[in-house]
């Protein structure tokens, strides 16, 4: 038995038209508050506030935001500032850091720091580990474990 997978499923169908059904509900919504504007309002006042709901019902029906429809970043705007949120306070980051520190490190970038002879041992006998492990119980200077 053979079973058809379907393909395309991200693609949304088209059925009023070159509009999806999504895309006709934002649509025929803010047509709706514009005629509901038209009935009740003075004419200066119907042109004035339709404006911005075509704008944004146009917007919810066809923009998209990283691959996203408008309407999921209004819904993460909403919850961002009517959301609770945690604030953080760490006591002794209390330094302030002039421009000069800021631009300092960029400059010396290309420096090697000089480690000592003793920095360059302790350095050696971390990254050593698997040397005394695989070595018979006998590390690289001699000495037993």
């Amino acid at each position: 038995m053979q079973y058809q997978v379907p393909q395309f499923i991200e693609v949304e169908d088209k059925i009023f038209g070159p509009l999806t059904l999504k895309q006709f509900i934002w649509l025929a919504g803010g047509g709706g508050v514009c005629l509901v504007f038209f009935t009740l309002l003075p004419f200066f006042l119907f042109v004035a506030l339709s404006i911005p709901v075509i704008v944004f019902a146009a917007g919810l029906a066809f923009y998209t935001i990283n691959g996203r429809p408008l309407i999921v970043a209004v819904e993460h705007a909403f919850s961002y500032f009517f959301g609770s949120k945690l604030y953080l306070w760490k006591q002794g980051q209390g330094k302030v850091i002039t421009k000069q520190e800021v631009v300092a490190p960029a400059q010396n970038a290309g420096m090697v720091p000089k480690l000592s002879a003793s920095k360059l041992r302790d350095l050696s006998w971390s990254l050593n580990i698997k040397d005394r492990t695989q070595s018979g119980g006998v590390s690289r200077d001699g000495l037993a474990l």
